[in-house]
């Protein structure tokens, strides 16, 4: 279930939802899944009281150890906003972006402590369902991803 709970305009819910659903499906997530699109203080809050950050931040993932529940994802929709605008590209597709982000760490992935198996798994999956430049590249730009890449040939 996806839940708007912040300025929604220009955000179809419905394409939303289809693409969730898609992105599981390439993810193999299975259970159920809470999205919840919200704002920079409730984000803010998350991240202070389950990460002991005390900023806002883009997307959070809390997977659940109940085999019928993948987890719950929160999402800024200010945040993406202001990345869309900067990439050029809808909010929409913003949200889907972090959508797959959020839910390759349900699955199991962390790119804080992996050796590019995140970044690898989320491009492959970024270019299956037509979207642009993730999460990981954006953070780690052109140096970073050809030490992780080195790294991993060792």
């Amino acid at each position: 279930m996806i839940t708007l709970e912040h300025d929604s305009r220009g955000i179809r819910q419905r394409a939303l939802a289809l693409f969730t659903t898609r992105a599981r499906q390439a993810v193999g997530l299975g259970g159920d899944l809470d999205i919840r699109i919200t704002s920079n203080a409730e984000m803010r809050d998350l991240n202070r009281r389950f990460r002991r950050k005390n900023k806002p931040t883009d997307v959070l993932s809390f997977p659940s150890d109940t085999p019928k529940l993948a987890g719950d994802i929160a999402i800024s929709a200010e945040i993406a906003g202001e990345n869309a605008a900067r990439l050029g590209h809808s909010v929409e597709t913003e949200l889907k972006i972090l959508i797959l982000h959020g839910l390759l760490h349900l699955a199991g992935y962390d790119h804080e402590t992996d050796k590019g198996e995140m970044a690898e798994q989320e491009a492959k999956l970024r270019g299956r369902l037509n979207l642009p430049g993730g999460l990981i590249e954006r953070a780690s730009g052109p140096t970073k991803r050809k030490a992780a890449r080195q790294g991993r040939r060792r």
